[in-house]
């Protein structure tokens, strides 16, 4: 497959650009060789500058459940872009976005709009330490909440530890009131409260893990949470900007019955643009200004460009069947990628929740970080170039989640699992 133009575009965007990028996992660096530049997208499918076509399976990470360039989202940014791109004052398409997250998503009773996933979970902690006097938090090992400072923390190696700067530029100070227990292990929590009574702020989670590819919770876990928390005076936050109207139109906490004390959103809120959403019970909410002294400001926050494709995408999601048919897509592929590592005889762990999937490339089961961690990353190498070979594109890391949305097709479907059989059969 021809790819000289990509790697033109590569090398001269590195002498302006960090890594040639403007996100580290778009380097390509976990699989080597040189990323893909892509021209366009429609539908199902992306096209980059050489000419090459891929089912597309990484979504721009999520936000295109309604698939690329689609018709209704693009007219209704067109004409919205038409009377203005940014005011910096109020419009009613910021008060109607907020009406349908608040109607759609059990734990928020109030919103506030922002820019990114990463200043939603920014805010929502910032938010949860003013109304609880509190400055520790608690947070999951693998679970990634965005850039955040006190966020980039690494498990120590005691159960329930301090956690340790995992980035250079974060001082240890900046993680120190982080503290990072197991995924799926409630005495993890406990003995972290316990060790830190009247301490903590808030416990943040992914209720679906996808930022180590995609780790359900065990059953109970999510009820496990909600009790301790809220026996110790403990705000919950779900991290759902990847989870929220993917798995169900009200995100994990409504497919799982869990209702959190705050909850962040992000990527299908903005239908494709850049946007991020923070909210919850409206006594917390009454901390932000202007209502209270907790301060967060953004100039572009609810633009009206992103507010306009989510309104669009969020009402296109809510119509009947949609859920059911994303459901039935993806098992599909999940399945015939089953029966084709089997096939095979590929040691592989198939995780999926809704239209999220992950095949890992390990005999272990995966129930937490690091079970992922186990996974042969260099297998997963090998057969990421297979895929993008044979024209399907899926994310360029084991730990990275794949997408299934409204628009690929059957024929697609069985394009990819033929693909994957032939890159299996020669691993």
């Amino acid at each position: 497959m021809e790819s000289s133009k990509s790697l033109t575009a590569w090398q001269k965007s590195q002498q302006f650009i960090p890594g040639g990028v403007n996100s580290p996992v778009r380097n390509f660096s976990k699989v080597g060789k040189h990323p893909r530049f892509i021209d366009r997208g429609n539908g199902s499918k992306v096209y980059d500058i050489d000419g090459n076509e891929y089912i597309d399976y990484v979504a721009s990470w999520g936000p295109l459940v309604l698939g690329h360039a689609h018709p209704d989202v693009v007219e209704a940014v067109t004409v919205v872009a038409a009377s203005g791109t940014s005011f910096g004052a109020p419009t009613l398409l910021e008060t109607e976005l907020a009406e349908i997250i608040v109607n759609a998503v059990p734990s928020i009773e109030q919103v506030r709009l922002v820019n990114s996933g990463t200043e939603a979970t920014m805010s929502a902690i910032r938010v949860a330490r003013g109304y609880t006097g509190r400055d520790k938090i608690l947070k999951i090992d693998g679970c990634y909440h965005g850039h955040v400072d006190y966020l980039l923390a690494k498990a120590g190696s005691g159960v329930a530890t301090f956690g340790l700067s995992d980035s250079g530029g974060v001082p240890e100070d900046f993680a120190r009131n982080t503290l990072t227990v197991p995924f799926n292990d409630t005495d993890a929590v406990k003995k972290a409260i316990a060790a830190n009574t009247d301490e903590i702020a808030c416990l943040i989670l992914e209720p679906i893990m996808g930022n180590m590819g995609i780790i359900p919770p065990r059953d109970g876990y999510l009820d496990a949470l909600r009790e301790i928390t809220e026996q110790n005076g403990i705000i919950l936050i779900f991290d759902e900007v990847i989870t929220g109207f993917r798995v169900a139109f009200g995100g994990a906490q409504s497919y799982y019955n869990v209702t959190p004390d705050m909850t962040c959103l992000g990527k299908i809120i903005g239908g494709g643009l850049p946007v991020g959403a923070y909210g919850g019970k409206r006594e917390i909410m009454q901390c932000v200004a202007p209502e209270g002294d907790v301060y967060q400001a953004g100039t572009l926050s609810g633009n009206p460009l992103a507010v306009s494709a989510g309104i669009t995408t969020l009402k296109k999601l809510s119509e009947s069947g949609v859920y059911e048919q994303l459901e039935e897509r993806a098992a599909t592929l999940a399945n015939g990628l089953a029966d084709a590592t089997q096939k095979h005889g590929i040691d592989a762990w198939h995780s999926r929740v809704g239209s999220m999937l992950m095949l890992y490339f390990t005999s272990e089961t995966v129930t937490d970080a690091d079970g992922a961690r186990t996974a042969d990353t260099d297998r997963f190498r090998q057969y990421f170039w297979g895929l993008l070979e044979r024209g399907v594109s899926i994310a360029p890391s084991q730990f990275e989640a794949g997408f299934v949305s409204l628009v690929h097709t059957e024929d697609d479907i069985n394009t990819t699992v033929k693909a994957a059989s032939e890159v299996l059969s020669q691993l």
